[in-house]
């Protein structure tokens, strides 16, 4: 018989205490001790157990009639099978055999027709992958999810998604798949549900390939008698779920609630758990959306998708660079062009720096998409050798899209923003700044200034402030090019010097 248990858990971090505290010795967070009961059971009634028993043998029968090429099949499970197996696929003799007995191991992808969102994923949706989407509320991510059903549907013509709602009706999301242009044609299946145990009944049943949880803070188990939403709940979910994509081969998506502070709610462990953690993200005012990687097991966590929200649903933005440039056809003082690299991926930015007179003892400093320090610290880098008295100035700094940004790179064009609205003299429009601006003065080099080029030309450029200590192939590389010019810096103050005349 099932046996009962009282603990208390911290609602933030998950750290269980036999009896009720103030504080959390763990993450220091005042009452946020729970009281909550859960089921302990035997080994052969665990949840992870049962999970894993019910979807034996299953992972291999879900792709046999789906054209996902790569790995070898893995080797049945059975009550007798070992529990360990060779690191060498079946018929791989291992790194040391001669090359035409070698086989080449891949990872199942999967294109999910969203070029934008198979990007970030590092080469598109992997076949037993678990991934976590979080984002503020209204952003878009079931919206996100239902377009990645349909392009994954229109690619693989026999592959199954179940999408499960613990927060809609099927009424619900039928009419916003409806109002998306998104039709199932028995390849999309719907549920709204919040047990758990009958999701998993309908998984058996059905055999999907791609299954959509959404959202886990309203799902529930019957081995936990907590509350939805509760820590023990979500970590029973997230590991349950976690069981069921490695053992029948299934691509579970989960969404998660996001807190105030921005990060995805629940314990930390849940973030452990997964394969991926993607972060959907957007300005307020704003219709752009960018989708980020905070962690992937299948490729970079550097890379950035960016959307645009419209009456249709999510559209792939092909030009990003388009979202952050004014499109100003006249100069204007306190403005300059920045080129960071967002992964892989180089976007041009305007940054707009607002210089007036303080009258405060103490002049503000206020920045807006760059870390408020790092505004700081330039300014005292332009007030000690180009002599500028910013410490009688206020400083306002803003990113134009509200886009973030953290990169170094752009330390050099946001430090001709700042002096050209202190002189109020106007940068041309056509320049852009790429460097690194030490606390000595000196313009450093950036990492991978090619594609920062490359970008700046394709935008239509003619003119390329770079730090002088660029490699000569680079400089080679513009000077070849008669359409762009290329001024080179050693240190910040012969910034002023180009335009003294």
């Amino acid at each position: 018989m099932a046996k009962t248990k009282t603990q208390f858990s911290c609602q933030n971090c998950g750290h269980n205490s036999p009896r009720w505290l103030g504080r959390c010795p763990m993450c220091e967070d005042w009452n946020s001790f729970a009281e909550e009961t859960n089921l302990n059971l035997s080994n052969d009634q665990s949840s992870l157990a049962s999970v894993r028993d019910d979807f034996r043998g299953m992972k291999e029968a879900t792709w046999e009639n789906i054209g996902v090429h790569g790995a070898p099949p893995i080797q049945s499970e059975s009550s007798t099978s070992p529990a360990w197996v060779s690191l060498d696929a079946p018929g791989e003799d291992g790194p040391d055999a001669p090359p035409d007995t070698q086989k080449k191991i891949h990872l199942r992808r999967l294109t999910t027709g969203i070029p934008e969102l198979d990007r970030v994923l590092g080469g598109g949706l992997v076949a037993d992958s678990f991934t976590l989407l979080g984002g503020d509320p209204g952003i878009g991510k079931s919206t996100l999810l239902l377009q990645v059903a349909q392009g994954l549907k229109t690619h693989q013509k026999d592959l199954k998604i179940f999408y499960v709602s613990g927060e809609e009706s099927i009424d619900q999301i039928r009419g916003r798949a409806h109002r998306l242009g998104i039709s199932g044609k028995n390849q999309i299946f719907l549920a709204s549900e919040n047990q758990l145990e009958r999701i998993f009944a309908s998984v058996k049943e059905l055999r999907p390939h791609v299954l959509v949880m959404d959202s886990l803070q309203t799902f529930s188990s019957q081995f936990s008698q907590s509350a939805p939403g509760s820590v023990s709940q979500v970590r029973e979910i997230a590991a349950r779920l976690m069981a069921l994509a490695k053992s029948a081969g299934i691509s579970v998506w989960l969404v998660g609630h996001v807190t105030k502070e921005g990060n995805i709610a629940g314990p930390k462990t849940v973030e452990h758990m997964v394969d991926t953690v993607l972060y959907f993200e957007g300005e307020g005012g704003q219709s752009y959306r960018l989708l980020r990687t905070v962690k992937n097991r299948f490729g970079s966590t550097q890379e950035l998708g960016v959307f645009e929200m419209d009456g249709e649903g999510l559209r792939e933005v092909s030009n990003p660079s388009s979202l952050f440039l004014s499109g100003r056809a006249e100069a204007v003082a306190g403005t300059a062009v920045a080129v960071p690299l967002e992964g892989s991926r180089p976007l041009l930015v305007e940054l707009q720096a607002l210089v007036v007179r303080s009258t405060l003892g103490t002049p503000r400093r206020t920045s807006v998409g760059m870390d408020n320090s790092r505004i700081s610290l330039l300014a005292a880098i332009l007030e000690k050798h180009m002599r500028l008295k910013l410490s009688e100035w206020d400083l306002y700094f803003n990113v134009v899209g509200g886009l973030r940004l953290s990169e170094p790179a752009c330390d050099l064009a946001a430090s001709a923003a700042i002096w050209s609205s202190l002189a109020e003299k106007a940068l041309p429009a056509d320049w852009v700044f790429i460097g690194e601006v030490g606390l000595t003065g000196e313009v450093r080099k950036v990492p991978q200034i090619e594609l920062r080029i490359q970008e700046a030309k394709r935008q239509g450029f003619k003119v390329l402030v770079l730090p002088q200590s660029i490699p000569k192939r680079v400089a080679q590389m513009v000077s070849s090019d008669q359409s762009v010019r290329i001024i080179t810096l050693s240190r910040i103050e012969q910034l002023s010097k180009l335009f003294s005349t």
